[in-house]
């Protein structure tokens, strides 16, 4: 079996395994046992970002190495002869039962990586509290000064409060005395109405009544100068 594609699939294959147990470890030997090659990622102590830096560099070289896997299949499944099908078969089933027992592995790396760091920032947490501790009675003495500023801040509000509700009660009262000024005012202006619709009638009855005062003397003169006209006619009338 002499063919290029099946040799550089499989020089392929070669490299992402080095560069796996590369990223695990530094220059670690073919011999190494699988449980040893992800020394690094099982010593990482954080902080949690470098562990997920070195599980994605791990992961993609994992996914190569599948795809490669999957390609040396295709490959040996296309071999005319049927010894060199059964020998790459053989050899993407060597490789992947390889790959297999390292991602075996590398869980357990990763699951005692994340123990130690929940581990560390435990401590952390503790030598945190235990310097709280010493800060405590600086702490409580700041909150006492708060409060008592916070109290002051209050009873000043509550002051200015009053003010403003007396003065509010002052307005009211004010305006209250506005509006009952403003009703007499009004009532008045009613009254002036009144009087000044009854004049406009009285003055209206006047001017009638002056008319027919008016007519009346016209027509007792005119009466007056037809009875004269009559007497004087009858008196002259024999001397005409």
């Amino acid at each position: 079996m002499d063919d290029v594609h099946v040799r550089i699939c499989e020089h392929e294959i070669i490299k992402y395994d080095l560069e796996i147990k590369a990223l695990i470890q530094t220059n670690a030997p073919e011999s190494m046992h699988v449980s040893e090659l992800f020394q690094d990622i099982s010593e990482c102590a954080g902080p949690q970002s470098e562990l997920t830096d070195l599980n994605r560099k791990v992961k993609e070289r994992f996914n190569h190495l599948r795809l490669r896997l999957q390609d040396l299949e295709q490959m040996g499944k296309e071999q005319d002869k049927e010894s060199d099908k059964l020998a790459l078969l053989r050899e993407v089933e060597g490789h992947r039962k390889q790959m297999l027992s390292n991602q075996t592995a590398w869980r357990k790396a990763n699951l005692a990586s994340n123990l130690a760091i929940d581990k560390l920032e435990k401590d952390s947490l503790l030598n945190v509290g235990g310097t709280e501790a010493k800060q405590r009675k600086v702490t409580k003495e700041s909150l006492a000064q708060t409060s008592s500023d916070i109290t002051e801040s209050l009873m000043s509000i509550s002051r200015m409060m009053s003010q403003q509700v007396m003065q509010s009660g002052e307005t009211m009262g004010t305006l209250a005395t506005s509006s009952r000024t403003v009703l007499e005012t009004n009532e008045e202006f009613k009254a002036m109405t009144g009087t000044i619709q009854l004049g406009r009638k009285l003055i209206t009855k006047y001017n009638r009544r002056e008319l027919t005062d008016k007519l009346l003397v016209f027509l007792a003169l005119a009466l007056f100068l037809a009875t004269v006209l009559y007497i004087l006619k009858k008196r002259l009338l024999p001397f005409l």
